[in-house]
């Protein structure tokens, strides 16, 4: 693996390019698909399904026969980890609610901000060849939580034309009973326009391919709000000398894995790490079941060495990972300076997968660099906040005039009027 030994500024924007095509490459598909299922509801679900994923559904909804079948398919042992798992992640976003803020910013004038559940949401779940459960716990807590009264779960059924065992089990654990054995465009299309069974949503979340990232920017043209924009899987890497080679590879090929398309980026101030990191990729690589879809990831790999702890913060804040770890002898430094990442990893013990499954964090991050302005999945995607105001008489006598003489040098006299009528009242009664 070629190691790029410090890379002008200018070139970084070329050396970290993402393997993913533009949104405009794939809109043409996506609105043939959407256009189907706007007409043709239920219908066009089952013909795209049939076509994309090779699977006859006759029946969209999960089954209460199938969510029994789930619960007894497990182990007791996964679902102890699920139940550990769950148990974190509701800790995490419980402890992220907020009190109602409220201040009078002037005698009389008192304005206030409470949060609402949204009322609608749909949760896309990535099935295939690797169903995320995990994405279950990540989306449908939060939702619970927050007080979403309804929320519906969308996934794509296996070569069987049925929903992974995981997935079910882990939606019912989180009180989500409306699954459906759509995927891809078509899902996303479904919550955006409802159809014969399924609702449609105020707000998408969910991760998932380059296909299913276009949609959701589409159904945003349709008054459907969306999570981020979140695509294939991205880790970045900061380590030094002091790091333990075949922990970073490890952590490399955990989101090499996710896809062929999923990129991971390693820097270091230490090319012997960098070259040692490389052997240990190459030979770990070699025990891993999803070995073919790692090595087409690890195409899109980049080892970077730069010069100083200063350059490679320049260098990953522009790159804004997805998930980041740090693994040095001087964290602090590197936390204390990041500016744009969706999750970060600190220390040799701190595994990118920890955050996948089980510590508490969400997993559903901004790719493709979003990280500069997205947040991550939290309690507030599931809120909305409304502000409220009341003014008193004594609070428009004294805010009135103010309101008056803006709203007259805006040339918005209808505005000022709205004032003025109020005004003379209070004055006629005094």
């Amino acid at each position: 693996m070629e190691i790029i030994k410090n890379p002008n500024p200018a070139q970084w924007g070329q050396i970290l390019k993402r393997p993913t095509q533009s949104l405009e490459a794939l809109n043409n598909t996506v609105d043939e698909v959407f256009a189907q299922v706007r007409e043709n509801g239920d219908e066009a679900l089952k013909s795209y399904t049939k076509a994309f994923d090779g699977v006859n559904v006759a029946d969209l909804a999960v089954s209460e026969e199938e969510f029994k079948a789930a619960e007894d398919n497990l182990s007791a042992a996964l679902k102890k980890a699920i139940l550990q798992a769950k148990s974190n992640i509701e800790k995490f976003h419980t402890a992220q609610q907020t009190p109602k803020v409220s201040v009078e910013t002037q005698p009389g004038v008192r304005c206030w901000q409470e949060k609402r559940a949204i009322e609608a949401v749909g949760l896309y779940i990535p099935g295939g060849s690797a169903p995320l459960f995990s994405t279950v716990l990540m989306l449908a807590i939060p939702a619970k939580i927050a007080g979403c009264t309804s929320v519906i779960l969308c996934t794509p059924p296996n070569e069987k034309g049925s929903i992974a065992s995981e997935i079910i089990y882990t939606a019912a654990l989180c009180g989500v009973k409306s699954i459906y054995k759509v995927g891809g465009i078509q899902a996303i299309a479904a919550m955006t326009f409802g159809t014969q069974s399924i609702s449609r949503v105020s707000k998408i979340f969910g991760p998932g391919n380059q296909y299913v990232t276009a949609a959701k920017q589409a159904a945003t043209k349709f008054g459907v709000a969306i999570d981020m924009p979140a695509g294939p899987s991205e880790l970045l890497v900061m380590a030094d000398a002091s790091a333990n080679p075949d922990f970073v590879a490890s952590d490399l090929l955990s989101q090499a894995e996710h896809g062929a398309d999923s990129q991971v980026v390693l820097v270091s101030t230490n090319e012997t790490l960098l070259k040692n990191v490389s052997k240990a990729v190459v030979l770990q690589t070699k025990s891993l079941n999803r070995k073919a879809i790692i090595e087409q990831a690890l195409k899109n790999m980049k080892l970077i060495g730069v010069s100083d702890d200063s350059t490679a913060v320049d260098l990953i804040n522009f790159y804004g990972p997805e998930h980041y770890i740090i693994a040095t002898s001087n964290n602090s430094y590197f936390v204390d300076n990041v500016l744009n990442a969706g999750s970060v990893f600190i220390g040799d013990y701190t595994p990118e997968s920890a955050g996948d499954y089980a510590s508490g964090t969400n997993h559903t991050l901004p790719t493709n660099g979003y990280a500069k302005a997205y947040s991550g999945v939290n309690l507030d995607s599931f809120l909305k906040s409304i502000t409220f105001q009341e003014i008193s008489k004594e609070g428009l006598k004294n805010l009135g005039p103010t309101i008056e003489l803006m709203a007259e040098a805006e040339g918005l006299m209808a505005h000022k009027n709205a004032v003025t009528i109020r005004l003379k009242t209070l004055s006629n009664e005094s």
